[in-house]
């Protein structure tokens, strides 16, 4: 019978589980335990045994990566925690993906960026400089991906949210920002960030500014 330890650790009320994240990588085999746990507990548990895998996927990619299948499945849960969890950890996957698994899930992973869902956009837009850290190769693909925000969609009780679009927005020109000196067109996502100026969001009027500047395009 597996050690049950790591079990009994996260269902202690405020446990943290960055600290567990060591105890994790040292006794590795109840990582796979861990994921099919996921995929079956019907309690509030999964939440921390997403967590924790994904945690350890920051430090250990290689060690998560033969379940990568099963997080990829995740992005199109209908549990949204479950979804935003899986997007980061395929991210963070993709620094031990020798078998290129992440270009097979590339067009699953990058659609929600045209919405109906901020917060999974905005998810998608942020891992995404794990993923071009990982595969510079995919640099511009994946800027022309987050590009698509600027005439995404997103929903907020009901409703058509500009708003929404605007957050995205200035989550895609940190992430640009981030990206730049990997990407080969930089004149497009000039052209972006320029055209953030006028955005009526004052905080990514200002960060538009603040890109511009520091790359030269001001």
């Amino acid at each position: 019978m597996a050690n049950p330890d790591i079990f009994e650790a996260l269902a202690v009320k405020g446990a943290d589980i960055r600290l567990l994240v060591d105890q994790l990588i040292k006794n590795r085999r109840q990582i796979p335990e861990l994921v099919e746990a996921l995929q079956t507990e019907k309690s509030a548990k999964k939440y921390a045994y997403e967590k924790i895998l994904r945690f350890v996927s920051e430090r250990r990619p290689d060690l998560i990566y033969p379940h990568f299948d099963v997080f990829a499945g995740l992005l199109g849960s209908e549990n949204n925690f479950l979804k935003w969890g899986a997007i980061m950890t395929v991210a963070n996957l993709t620094a031990a993906d020798t078998e290129k698994k992440f270009e097979a899930v590339f067009r699953k992973y990058f659609d929600p960026i045209s919405g109906p869902i901020m917060i999974t956009a905005s998810n998608i837009i942020g891992s995404s400089v794990a993923v071009v850290r990982a595969k510079p190769a995919l640099a511009d693909a994946i800027t022309k991906e987050i590009l698509k925000v600027e005439k995404a969609k997103y929903w907020l009780k009901g409703s058509l949210s500009p708003e929404c679009r605007n957050v995205a927005i200035g989550q895609a020109i940190d992430s640009l920002d981030q990206l730049y000196c990997q990407i080969e067109n930089k004149a497009r996502v000039t052209a972006f960030v320029k055209r953030q100026l006028k955005n009526t969001r004052k905080p990514v009027a200002r960060r538009a500014g603040q890109f511009l500047q520091k790359h030269g395009k001001a």
